[in-house]
Parts: C-alpha cells; structure tokens; sequence
C-alpha cells in the first residue's frame, strides 16, 4: 500500500479510484497518514478506527468495482451510531456507550463503498460547550460548532467528506469559519437522522461537509440515487436572488457585509435579479420561535441526563432549565409560528430560486472557549429549510468568510447549481 498525497476534492478522489489510478488502500492509508500528521494541532477525532478503516479498504480493494464513493473515506460527528464505537455525544454520562448498528446514513455510505475513518468531535450533546478542536486556518481560532470536528477534519484534507448534523448553526456556522462548503438537509427530508443522538426533534436534521459545493453535490447525488458523476447542473440563466443582510438578528463584520456584497454582485453580473423582501419583522419572530422550541423538546430529549447536572455543562444546564420552564401553550405556539412562516416563505421561494445571506456573523473568532453565534441559521432551521454554506471568500486576515443559501426543500440540485456558481465566482476574486 502507498500513502497518497494529500487530496481534499472527493468528486477528483472518486475518479481517481474508480479509474483504478488509486486503490482504497491508497487513499485510506493517505488520511490516516495525514491525519497523524495534523491531529496535534487540529484535535479534530475524538477516536480514529484505524484497523476497522484498513480493513475495510483492503476488502474493497479485493472486490468488484463497487459503487460511487468506493474508497472515501469519512469522519462521522460523534452523535450518529457507527457499529462498534462508541457514541459519547462529547459527555461523560454517554463514555463508552458502543453503538450496536450503523445509523441508516453510515449504512448508506458504506452501501456506496465509504469507509468510516473515525468519530469526529462534537459540542456537549450538539450544543454549546466546545469540544479540543480547533479552526486548521488558525488554530487560536474557534471552528465553530457543533460539528467542529466534521468541519476541521474537511479543512484539515484528512477526510474529503465529513457527516454533521444541524438543530441551530451547528454546520452551516463550522463550515464557513473553517472555509469548507456545508449542506444542511431538509428536516425529515432524505438524509436520515434514525441513529443520531437527537436534541429536538423538529429541528434536528443531517448535513454533510466536503471541500467544495461540487463534492457536495457528488455526496449527496450518490446518497439519493441521482447520477453524481454529471458534475454540478447550470443555475437558472436569470435566477431570482432575495438578499438578506441578516443585520436584524446580529451585529454583521464589515468583511462579512463586503462579501455578501461581492456575492450579490457576481450574481448580477452573470445574470441574477435581485429581489427585495422587508426582513425586520419576520426573522425576529422566527428566532424567538426556534429557541422555544429547541429548549423546550431539548429538556425532554435529554430528561435523563439533566437528572445529573453535576455531569453538564453550565451552558446546557441552563438551556434544560429554560426548557423545563417553558409552558406546553407556549411551545405549540411557537410551532404554530413556525407552520405559518413555512408557509410564507415557501411562498416567497416560488418567487425567487434563493435567499443569500450571511452564514455568520463574521469570521471565526478568536479563542477555544466558544463556538460562536448560531443566530443566523435560527430561522431557516425552525422552517426546516435546506441552507448550504458557500466558501471561497476571505477577511483582510485570509480567514475564511462563507455566504449562506437557501432553497425550497424540493429543489436541491437547483440549490447546489446556484452555490457552484457564486463559489466559483468567490474563488475567482482570490
């Protein structure tokens, strides 16, 4: 077996095996060579399964050609059951907890030929208090949360595909402080969350991270039975673009505001309209709406292990407590905001192909201690909306800055064409 050089692009990885210029033996031994390489610094892994990977590749290497994604490897965040490891949710209360079967999106992967190289770093239970790893662009910097793992794995070039999940800004916020591309799924839509440890249950909902919105696209064509060798379709000739500025909900950094701008920009130049839409009174309300939600289905969720507070972070003690406050009236009003606002804006999504707007407030900031603000993923998670994180845009330090799209829960290809082009468009101007 040869190491393989260090490679982030899946869809150039895929081709490479399938061409047999490459063997999963290759390739798999390449991320493990690159991850002890890296993981000092990055401490993105909470365990690596070495053996299980080699083996696994080595049987692939001996078989028939097999399917799309033979030979990738993948990191899965430390909530979704692989069979044979643990699942410890970043708790103690969860520490060797073994899973007994692979969740339904690790089985579909392996279905295609994946290899699971190990357990990423999450949050506490997907929530707030962070986990050792740190941003591979600068590791003083937080790499956001709660797929901290997933996103630094991608960033770092150990896995070229990563899973993650999302209940706030848990992947669309650590795909564009660590400057990969992210995809949020629709809640209840095709990826499958059976086997993830859940926090609330109607906002819960899995992603996938990769280095590009082409790999993206690959993953997940190759995860829903479409042709995923085709390569990333052609956006709409004239597409129909509403911008948010997302200043209603958070402090935006004069970075962040010039490449929202760029963004906007080179879509009006290859062809896009812009659209106009008043943002002031809808996001509030459906931020509100969401942290009601979250707390109050998180502190059923997680009954159990608010019984040993002691063993919790402060941060989620707090989230429980407020959770456990919250009245049954109040939290069926708040899904009730959130059934009018889906179907307002699935309304408004007929009109326009997309809304584009910041996927965080700025870049990455400095320090290990926290994560992050999730705010601006808040409202399009409580409508269960697919959000893809868009890198190739930087601050005047070279750290990463990603814009956010999102889509109607029944056009992911349109979806994925439209952040292919702003993408290219971003990388351009580096």
């Amino acid at each position: 077996m040869r190491a393989v050089p260090h490679e982030r692009t899946l869809s150039a990885l895929a081709e490479r095996l399938a061409s047999g210029e490459l063997s999963p033996g290759d390739v798999v031994g390449g991320a493990l060579e690159h991850l002890d390489r890296t993981e000092p610094e990055v401490r993105a892994w909470v365990r690596v399964d070495r053996a299980g990977a080699l083996s696994a590749a080595r049987q692939l290497g001996a078989g028939p050609a097999g399917g799309p994604l033979r030979g990738i490897p993948f990191g899965v965040k430390d909530i979704v059951d692989v069979r044979g490891l643990p699942t410890e949710c970043g708790s103690p209360l969860r520490r060797g907890r073994v899973a007994g079967a692979d969740a339904p999106l690790v089985d579909a992967l392996r279905r295609l030929g994946a290899v699971p190289l190990g357990k990423t770093v999450t949050t506490e239970f997907a929530y707030f208090s962070p986990g050792p790893t740190r941003n591979p662009h600068n590791t003083a910097h937080t790499p956001g949360g709660s797929s901290s793992g997933s996103a630094a794995a991608v960033a770092a070039g150990v896995v070229p595909l990563a899973l993650g999940s999302q209940t706030a800004g848990s992947l669309i916020r650590p795909a564009a402080y660590c400057g990969v591309a992210g995809f949020v799924a629709p809640v209840g839509g095709p990826l499958d969350t059976t086997g993830f440890v859940g926090l609330s249950h109607s906002l819960d909902a899995a992603g996938l991270l990769t280095a590009t919105v082409a790999d993206l696209r690959f993953a997940y064509a190759a995860l829903t039975g479409a042709d995923p060798l085709g390569g990333p379709s052609e956006p709409p000739a004239h597409p129909r673009l509403a911008v948010w500025p997302g200043t209603e909900l958070a402090e935006i950094a004069a970075d962040m505001r010039a490449a929202l701008r760029l963004a906007a920009d080179d879509a009006v130049a290859s062809g896009a309209v812009l659209v106009e839409v008043d943002w002031a009174a809808l996001t509030p309300r459906l931020v509100e709406a969401h942290t009601t939600v979250m707390a109050y289905e998180a502190a059923r969720s997680l009954a159990p292990e608010s019984a040993r507070p002691d063993r919790l972070s402060p941060q989620l003690n707090e989230l429980l407590a407020h959770g456990r406050s919250i009245t049954a009236g109040d939290y069926h009003r708040a899904l009730s905001v959130a059934e009018e606002g889906r179907a307002g804006m699935l309304s408004l999504l007929t009109d326009v192909d997309a809304v584009l707007g910041p996927a965080a407030p700025g870049p990455a900031p400095k320090g290990l201690a926290a994560t992050g603000s999730p705010v601006l993923s808040r409202p399009w998670q409580l409508l269960g909306l697919p959000a893809l994180s868009v890198p190739g845009h930087l601050d005047r330090r070279g750290m990463p800055l990603g814009v956010q799209l999102i889509g109607h829960p029944d056009r992911p290809e349109q979806l994925f064409a439209l952040g292919h082009a702003v993408e290219l468009a971003a990388r351009a101007r580096q």
